[in-house]
């Protein structure tokens, strides 16, 4: 790995949701990232940022990045992510009045977040002054393919970061198959996509599951309307009346987000489900597999997911899974989880009915498939992906003109939502 090409990692992202207090599922990809960097190959790894309002790179100093990063990471662990807040502020204050790295045409320009791709006049500066090779991991698509899921304005705003990775782009990272062939229509035919499947943490052996005093079952991921938590909450509003005290619980953990009303309503003013369901928020991560260690089974009843990280995790610590009938979280959980429809609510029903029993045949069968899952640990992702770096060929920036790439980035299946884009 010494030997291979430099990597420039942008850790932007990071410490702008570190100045917030807040880190979400994308931002602990880029901080698993840079610490498996710094392990695989801390010779070639060199930490830069391209501000908001910047069109420029700023080389971050080393010592002092690595020693955020260790912070973050014990902030996070520890459920205090605003206390590394201070370290990323000043961090951010140098990187203001920091050089750019020098230009280096066998240098990778990595960027494991969507952040900068709807800048693209930014980017172009960034890659004509560096020479550096451009490669994004890209996430999902689903601000596309599902665009009434979304913000107001995030499908125009992803038409635009994929109208950059299809102009910029030397090669790209997808974290599932099924995210690659999503992304396949709107690329040049000779771009290279290289499919990652996103790695899980080792379990802690010592961390022992939350106790109850009955049965609960876990739900991780903002909430959001894509993650379908309506069907959770209307399940356990029928699981409370016809059980009363005796219902299994429901533990949600994850942030609000946004376009919401009929779900925070439910969670705010329903009396029924008080008690029984508990929003927890966010949770450290030692808490998060104490809580995954105690229960029947994470529930995860999303309409799209570009990977679905909680399956994987879930499935690390043991813990069955139920969760829709998608490409991207078979590939997550393989032979193991019950794969159901997500609008299917007697199924789900009959699920956490028979999961939440004692002696319940239908969850020891998904324990005894447990074995026959394959994980994806985050050194051998980050490996792969860096034989992948070093398997480019370092090339001359030369942009192609609009002409050489896809006439109009559309949506097959939303064609209304595609209009032509200049890729110029």
């Amino acid at each position: 790995m010494i030997d291979g090409r430099p990597i420039w990692l942008d850790v932007a992202r990071l410490l702008e949701r570190a100045c917030i207090g807040s880190l979400t599922g994308i931002d602990r990809v880029e901080l698993a990232y840079a610490e498996n960097l710094i392990a695989l190959a801390p010779e070639r790894i060199r930490f830069v940022m391209l501000g908001r309002w910047s069109s420029q790179l700023s080389l971050l100093p080393d010592f002092a990045t690595r020693a955020f990063l260790q912070g973050l990471r014990e902030a996070w662990t520890a459920g205090r992510p605003e206390a590394s807040r201070g370290s990323a502020i000043r961090l951010m204050a140098r990187a203001a009045v920091a050089p750019p790295p020098q230009s280096d045409s066998r240098a990778v320009y990595l960027l494991v977040s969507h952040r900068h791709l709807d800048r693209q006049a930014a980017l172009e500066n960034v890659l004509r002054r560096s020479a550096a090779t451009f490669v994004p991991l890209i996430h999902d698509l689903i601000p596309l393919e599902f665009p009434e899921y979304g913000r107001p304005g995030e499908a125009v705003r992803h038409r635009h970061r994929l109208a950059t990775v299809a102009r910029l782009a030397d090669g790209v990272v997808t974290n599932s198959a099924a995210t690659a062939m999503a992304l396949a229509p709107y690329l040049p035919a000779d771009r290279t996509v290289h499919v990652a499947p996103l790695g899980v943490s080792a379990p802690v052996a010592d961390i022992a599951p939350e106790k109850s005093d009955r049965p609960y079952f876990l739900c991780v991921g903002t909430i959001e309307p894509r993650k379908n938590h309506l069907l959770l909450l209307h399940l356990w509003r029928r699981l409370v009346a016809l059980q009363g005290n005796q219902a299994p619980r429901l533990l949600i953990v994850g942030h609000r987000g946004w376009e919401n009303e009929n779900v925070l309503d439910l969670l705010d003013r329903c009396t029924a489900l008080r008690g029984h369901v508990v929003e927890l928020g966010i949770v450290p991560d030692t808490k998060l597999t104490a809580l995954l260690r105690g229960a029947r089974a994470l529930l995860m009843p999303s309409f799209a997911e570009g990977f679905g990280l909680p399956v994987a995790e879930a499935l690390a610590h043991g813990t069955p899974v139920l969760c829709s009938d998608l490409p991207a979280l078979r590939e997550a959980g393989g032979p193991v989880p019950e794969y159901l429809d997500p609008l299917d609510t007697p199924g789900w029903h009959a699920a956490v009915l028979e999961y939440a029993a004692e002696m319940s045949p239908r969850r020891d069968a998904q324990i005894a498939r447990l074995p026959r899952w394959i994980g994806t640990t985050w050194d051998a992702h980050v490996g792969s992906v860096l034989q992948f770096l070093d398997s480019m060929a370092p090339r001359s920036r030369h942009l192609p003109a609009s002409s050489d790439l896809p006439l109009l980035l559309r949506h097959p299946r939303h064609p209304e939502h595609g209009e032509a884009i200049s890729l110029a």
